[in-house]
């Protein structure tokens, strides 16, 4: 199976270690962005994953291409076009400390490329399967109708579409509300991934779950699900992260998914000492896709996809570097972390 993502990457400046902004004159420099980082789980799962966006004609979108190689995900069809390479500035919070994310990504090559400036069937050629997330029509007016192009797009070709609603309040900023535009996108999808907040503000649906602390209430989720599936009966299911945020290192870390027909909830891991957890929800998105593919039940498909987003907590930068075969040990219980010899 061919997999397609669209969306925009940029280039990722960490403070080092748990420092704060410019607490030393060192950044780390890396790329990521919420597609991306889909295209490269899949890629180091080894199914077919090709990453579609805009990038500029300069030395930065030339390394951007280069890191995404190295990954063997297929860049075949990026653009090159007008505008600069996104960046986004990350600090790492620890213990009470949250971390924090600053954008800056207006004119973007991505975000001011517009309809009609892609060759839709060109890039569509030979895909079964296409994913975006709702960052993409968030960056700019242009961006947002070209996302709801490539959705439309791509059910017009029968392909599958899953959609990560993935809701960034910071960067909703033109004039227009997460849920107008992503009500729209979600009748070409078929596959759902969110959490609460994404439910609640990107698509208005309302719910009195409470995530601040303690346990989540399980049954709550299901009946989440079940009026996200009510509203857009398209959808063949939607899978809903659990996170329990004890703190900034602390994370307890689960998921559902419901089908209509039936309610699957994974295993909870307590995930301690974290390391990185910006492009945990992409490497659940990309966990699950691939699960979908390869499993014969739902329910191993969710618990490959937790699985695999609990690892890279982990991990540090936007890219989840793990195999199938890591995936599957931390499945069948093997969490002790044991030096492997």
């Amino acid at each position: 199976m061919k997999i397609l993502t669209f969306g925009e990457i940029m280039l990722r400046l960490r403070a080092p270690m748990k420092e704060r902004f410019f607490q030393s004159n060192m950044m780390e420099a890396t790329y990521g962005g919420g597609e991306a980082n889909v295209a490269v789980s899949l890629a180091n799962y080894g199914m077919d994953a090709q990453f579609f966006t805009v990038l500029p004609e300069n030395a930065l979108g030339d390394a951007c291409i280069r890191e995404l190689r190295y990954f063997g995900v297929d860049t075949g069809k990026i653009q090159r076009g007008k505008g600069r390479m996104g960046i986004y500035f990350l600090e790492c919070g620890t213990n009470q400390l949250p971390s924090k994310v600053v954008y800056d990504r207006e004119y973007s090559a991505v975000s001011l490329a517009k309809p009609g400036d892609v060759d839709w069937d060109k890039v569509f050629e030979d895909i079964q399967w296409f994913h975006i997330t709702g960052i993409t029509p968030a960056i700019s007016e242009s961006a947002m109708k070209l996302s709801l192009e490539s959705v439309k797009a791509a059910k017009k070709k029968g392909i599958v579409v899953s959609c990560d609603l993935n809701y960034r309040k910071n960067l909703w900023k033109y004039g227009v509300k997460a849920e107008d535009v992503m009500r729209e996108m979600v009748q070409y999808v078929d596959y759902a991934i969110a959490n609460e907040e994404d439910v609640q503000k990107s698509l208005g649906i309302t719910t009195d779950v409470v995530v601040e602390s303690g346990e989540l209430d399980r049954e709550k989720y299901r009946q989440l699900g079940a009026k996200v599936l009510e509203t857009y009966p398209n959808l063949k299911a939607i899978a809903i992260t659990l996170r329990e945020s004890h703190s900034a290192d602390w994370n307890g870390w689960a998921a559902c998914l419901n089908d209509g027909e039936n309610f699957y909830v994974s295993k909870k891991y307590e995930i301690r000492n974290i390391v990185d957890r910006v492009g945990g929800g992409d490497s659940f998105a990309g966990g699950l896709i691939y699960g979908l593919n390869n499993y014969e039940n739902k329910q191993d498909a969710l618990e490959f996809a937790v699985a695999a987003s609990c690892l890279k907590h982990s991990i540090n930068g936007d890219f989840n570097r793990v195999d199938v075969g890591d995936v599957e040990k931390l499945m069948k219980g093997d969490g002790t972390g044991r030096v492997q010899r």
